[in-house]
């Protein structure tokens, strides 16, 4: 039998055991980490406030319940594979989502600790918003690489610089477009692309960025690295750093150059047809005022002839992009009627000469008229009659045309002018040229002089 005194100090050993087991008990249960214990395979059997306050579940509505089928939990590995690595190495550690009373979802840091008895220890840690911090930091370099990697692919320049008007970074487009690699402009002024004249555009648009004004598609010319400007479309927009404030600017600049020369060329082909609209409807209405005939229908048909000798020539344009016409392109054209069957009636000679649209409308009426006066009244009128169509180009450009008529019937000078060459003496009048008509009894002859 042990001595009295022995026994006290086991008891008293037991008792201060039962405190301290007592005390850890409450450390436990007032912990705010979450902390609960359930058996394998089986219910919960302690549930601390740590865990009451972040699933919402007091302990007497939690104990008895089988802790994955509380929370829902959602485990990183199938669940048998789990419960498995639990048992051989008795210890598991991981990330664990959790579904709160409330409908939340929560991650949690997780570490389980099987004891002899098969009693699981689950210690978690509430990661959430660490987690969702990292995500959103994870999906924002994933955005902002996303967007880097457009801006390095982009054709337009895309250019940013500080409020010193200094190069801060330059993508593929800008050195496409202003010629400069990124080496090359990074640290330097943006005005190493403005050109001289155009120096205070920098001034103007840093002082409208310090407003925090955006420039939009404001069009302007800047240089290339080779001296060649070119025309540009440029955006600014202002950068703010994390406290609002602005510290440089943003600058997309798009090349439109090649869209301002079609402009223009749109817009001087749209001023050429105007003026040529003009110039040939002014001629149809000078036909029509001096066109005369004994009836309607010799009228309509004498018109329609002058309309038509101006259509035969525009088609003509149109095969040079209305460059203009070859005379004796024109020549053949007006004059091919009367040369059929092989009969030499009409004899054509003179150099290549280039006329301009408003000259060649010109020739071209004149050529029909004499050809029409000529199939009536003179040398194509008869079977033998003859026409020569001679012209040269003197070296100040002064074009000299000679149309001879012989074969035909006598010629009498006419006691007053036709109205065919009052035509013809208008159509070359307004190109500052000179007619004279001559009627010796062989036939007629005809002379023009004027400049092309």
């Amino acid at each position: 039998m042990q001595p009295k005194s022995q026994i006290e100090r086991e008891l008293a050993r037991a008792n201060a055991a039962s405190e301290r087991a007592e005390r850890l008990g409450d450390l436990l249960t007032l912990s705010y980490e979450p902390m609960f214990m359930w058996q394998l395979n089986g219910p919960i059997e302690f549930w601390n406030a740590g865990a009451e306050r972040l699933y919402g579940f007091a302990a007497e509505e939690a104990v008895g319940h089988s802790s994955h089928t509380l929370l829902q939990t959602k485990f990183p590995v199938e669940f048998t594979e789990w419960i498995a690595q639990l048992q051989n190495e008795l210890y598991w550690s991981g990330e664990l989502r959790h579904i709160c009373k409330d409908g939340r979802e929560v991650v949690v840091e997780s570490r389980q600790q099987v004891l002899s008895d098969g009693t699981v220890i689950e210690v978690n840690r509430d990661i959430t918003d660490r987690k969702r911090i990292e995500d959103d930091r994870r999906e924002t370099e994933q955005r902002l690489s996303f967007l880097a990697a457009i801006v390095q692919s982009s054709d337009d320049a895309i250019v940013s610089k500080n409020l010193d008007g200094i190069i801060t970074s330059w993508n593929k487009g800008a050195e496409h477009v202003f010629g400069y690699t990124a080496e090359e402009a990074i640290g330097q002024p943006i005005t190493i692309v403005i050109p001289q004249d155009r120096q205070d555009e920098e001034r103007t648009i840093l002082t409208r960025i310090r407003r925090g004004e955006r420039i939009e598609h404001s069009e302007t010319r800047r240089q290339h690295k080779h001296g060649n400007l070119i025309w540009v479309s440029l955006t600014i927009s202002p950068v703010k750093n994390a406290e609002g404030k602005i510290v440089g600017a943003s600058k997309i600049a798009r090349d439109i150059t090649e869209q301002k020369r079609t402009s223009d060329q749109i817009t001087t082909l749209a001023r050429e047809a105007e003026h040529r609209s003009k110039n040939l409807l002014a001629n149809v209405q000078a036909m029509v005022n001096l066109s005369q005939a004994d009836g309607v229908a010799d009228l309509k048909k004498a018109i329609e002839g002058r309309i038509q000798a101006l259509a035969n020539v525009h088609s003509l344009f149109a095969a040079s992009r209305w460059i203009g016409a070859e005379l004796s392109t024109i020549a053949q054209q007006e004059l091919a009627p009367y040369s059929t069957g092989g009969e030499k009636r009409v004899r054509i000679d003179g150099p290549q000469v280039l006329l301009a649209p408003d000259t060649a409308q010109a020739v071209a009426v004149t050529l029909h008229e004499l050809a029409t006066n000529a199939a009536k009244y003179g040398a194509l009128s008869t079977a033998n009659g003859r026409i020569d169509l001679k012209w040269s180009q003197e070296a100040n450009g002064r074009l000299n045309l000679r149309w001879i008529e012989t074969g035909g019937p006598t010629v009498q000078p006419p006691t007053r002018r036709g109205f065919g060459g009052r035509i013809i003496e208008q159509m070359i009048g307004q190109l500052k040229g000179n007619t004279r008509f001559d009627w010796p009894a062989e036939g007629l002859v005809c002379e023009i002089t004027l400049r092309v």
